[in-house]
């Protein structure tokens, strides 16, 4: 007969004694906690994928809400990263390398760093020799790296969706030299979409998915294929994405300067909202250039309902983003991609501010 345990879970009472600790900077006691909690015979993986991971995704939820400052954010990731290191060092992360070797790498201007590293660390705790070479690798480093250390496989990690023409670059750069290429992060979609785009050998949704992928073999790249970007993405071939791209300052100071003429309210901006606002629109033209590199509107329209949803939280009217995407749409009047991607957004926005009961359609 199986007797099952009683006694209660302690992670949940773990997770909120470190979410203390951190947000009140208290860098000692969340290592005390994580150490105390691997000498209560919780296991490193756990820690790390149990009780770091949701702590980094609460903070970004706090900062979303409004509820921490960027420099708080900062603070709480800066203290998890620490911990991390805490943890790598312990007795409880010492495993003897059984596996064969994996290189893990943020793409090139990817700055958000902790899905990697605890990708890295998980690796490392079940055997993997592993090179980590943190955030912001440019793709010829990276390659110079795989050259000289006899990596087996590539892990590859992106937040960010603007980061994806830089991921195409690196996925294409390493499978040329032989290495496959599993990609995981927020920027390749919940389902892994714009990993199969860009010609990933396989995608993981978390580290534990990641790890299991690896363990199972990647298949390694078809040398002989002789594949080049382009042939990922034919609708490329419209010059759409390189013209947007290279004229996206212009389109930002000319949008600018639309609103200003369009939106009474504006006059009266200080010097720093006028900044904010020019930063706001970059961000916009930004995202709009990745959804045309991948030919994506849900990756744009996310991101206008999502930015709709940070502006709320700062009691600023999301409904303040339908004149900056009209001007857009009427400055790109003249590419068919970008319009129906600005169309989308549009329509995605107007359904998220909607009031409830009401169609997006109706007058306010």
């Amino acid at each position: 007969m199986t007797v099952e345990s009683t006694a209660p879970d302690p992670l949940p009472a773990l997770r909120d004694q470190l979410w203390g600790a951190v947000i009140s900077r208290d860098e000692h006691r969340a290592a005390g906690l994580v150490l105390g909690a691997l000498d209560e015979g919780v296991d490193a993986e756990t820690v790390l994928l149990e009780l770091l991971a949701p702590l980094q995704a609460k903070v970004g939820t706090e900062w979303a809400a409004n509820r921490l400052s960027v420099t708080q954010e900062h603070a709480a990731s800066a203290i998890t990263e620490r911990v991390i290191a805490v943890l790598a060092h312990h007795r409880a992360a010492r495993v003897t390398p059984t596996r064969g070797r994996v290189t893990v790498a943020c793409v090139d201007q990817e700055w958000h760093v902790l899905p990697a590293r605890l990708l890295a660390e998980v690796l490392v705790l079940r055997g993997w020799q592993v090179d980590f070479l943190g955030a912001q690798v440019p793709t010829p480093h990276l390659i110079a790296h795989l050259h000289a250390s006899g990596s087996d496989a590539v892990a590859l990690s992106s937040s960010i969706p603007t980061r994806l023409p830089a991921a195409h670059a690196a996925i294409t750069g390493c499978q040329a030299i032989g290495i496959p290429v599993i990609a995981g992060g927020a920027a390749f979609g919940p389902d892994g979409r714009n990993a199969r785009l860009l010609g990933a050998n396989a995608w993981a949704a978390d580290a534990r998915a990641a790890a299991r992928e690896l363990a199972a073999g990647i298949p390694g790249p078809d040398l002989a294929a002789g594949r080049q970007q382009i042939d990922d993405l034919p609708h490329l071939a419209d010059q759409e994405y390189t013209l947007v791209v290279r004229a996206r300052q212009a389109l930002v100071k000319d949008v600018l300067t639309q609103l200003e003429s369009d939106v009474p309210a504006m006059a009266s901006y200080t010097a720093r909202q006028r900044e904010h606002t020019a930063e706001d629109l970059a961000h916009i033209v930004e995202f709009l250039t990745a959804a045309l590199y991948c030919d994506d509107g849900d990756l744009f329209s996310a991101f206008i309902t999502w930015t709709a949803e940070i502006l709320a939280a700062r009691h600023v009217p999301a409904r303040s983003l339908r004149p900056a995407l009209d001007v857009l749409a009427a400055e790109l009047r003249d590419f068919p991609r970008s319009v129906r991607l600005i169309d989308e957004a549009r329509c995605a926005l107007d359904a998220a501010i909607a009031p409830t009961g009401t169609h997006p359609g109706a007058p306010a």
